[in-house]
C-alpha cells in the first residue's frame, strides 16, 4: 500500500490551495483518512480526517477553513485549504486505515511542503 501526496508548494496568505492523497495497493479497502502537519521544530498534529462513511472530523485551528472530502472511485482524499495564514506553513501528512483482507494497517504518506507568505 502507498500514499501519495502531493498539491503543496509556496501560496500566498490568503490562498486556496488544494491537497491530494492518492492510496493505491491490490486488494485493500480504504477505511479512515487523515491529514497531519507538522510546522517546523514542532510535533505533527493532526488536521482533519474522515472516515468510510463520509463523517469528517477537524482540528480547532482549521474549522471552517479547511474541508476534507474522498473519491473512492479514486482512491483519493482530498484537503481543500481556504484563507491560509503564515501558521498553516507546514508539510502535509496523509494517513490512512487500510484492510487488506482481514486485517487493518495504518499508513503515512511523505509528506508534501504547503509553505505560505505574506
Amino acid at each position: 500500500v502507498q500514499l501519495q501526496a502531493s498539491g503543496g508548494g509556496s501560496v500566498q496568505a490568503g490562498g486556496s490551495p488544494r491537497l491530494s492523497c492518492v492510496i493505491s495497493g491490490s486488494t485493500i479497502s480504504i477505511a479512515t483518512v487523515g491529514w497531519y502537519r507538522q510546522a517546523p521544530g514542532k510535533q505533527r498534529d493532526f488536521v482533519a480526517r474522515i472516515n468510510s462513511g463520509g463523517v469528517t472530523t477537524y482540528a480547532e485551528s482549521v474549522k471552517g477553513r479547511f474541508n476534507i472530502s474522498r473519491d473512492n472511485t479514486k482512491n483519493t482524499v482530498y484537503l481543500q485549504m481556504n484563507r491560509l495564514a503564515a501558521e498553516d506553513t507546514a508539510v502535509y501528512y496523509c494517513n490512512a486505515d487500510v484492510w487488506v483482507h482481514v486485517r487493518r494497517w495504518n499508513y503515512w504518506g511523505q509528506g508534501t511542503l504547503v509553505t505560505v507568505s505574506s
